[in-house]
C-alpha cells in the first residue's frame, strides 16, 4: 500500500493542526471531532482519507531515508544500511 507522504511545509501546517486538536479540550468533544481539521487537510493534500491523526504525523517525507536502489520504497533513515521492504544492502558513500 503506497502512503502520501507531506513535504516540510505540508508537514507544517499539518503539525499546527495536530497541536491544535491535542489543545482542543472542549467537553462533549468526540477525538474525531478534535482532529478532524487535520484528516481534512490530508484528504485535501494528499486525495487519501486517513482516520488516525498520530498515523499522519509518520507520514513526514524528511523523516525517512531517500528510495531504495533495488524496490524504490525509502530506507526507513536516512543512515539504513539495508531496505526493510526488499532486504537490498544500500552501497556505502
Amino acid at each position: 500500500m503506497e502512503v502520501p507522504m507531506l513535504d516540510e511545509s505540508e508537514f507544517e501546517v499539518a503539525n499546527r493542526l495536530y497541536s491544535e486538536g491535542i489543545k482542543n479540550t472542549s467537553p462533549g468533544l468526540t477525538r474525531e471531532a478534535r482532529y478532524q481539521p487535520l484528516l481534512d487537510y490530508y484528504k485535501e493534500v494528499t486525495g487519501m482519507e486517513e482516520t488516525e491523526p498520530n498515523a499522519i504525523m509518520h507520514h513526514r517525507i524528511a523523516q525517512y531515508g531517500p528510495p531504495c536502489e533495488n524496490c524504490g520504497k525509502p530506507y526507513r533513515t536516512s543512515k539504513a544500511s539495508f531496505c526493510a521492504a526488499c532486504g537490498h544492502k544500500r552501497e556505502s558513500k
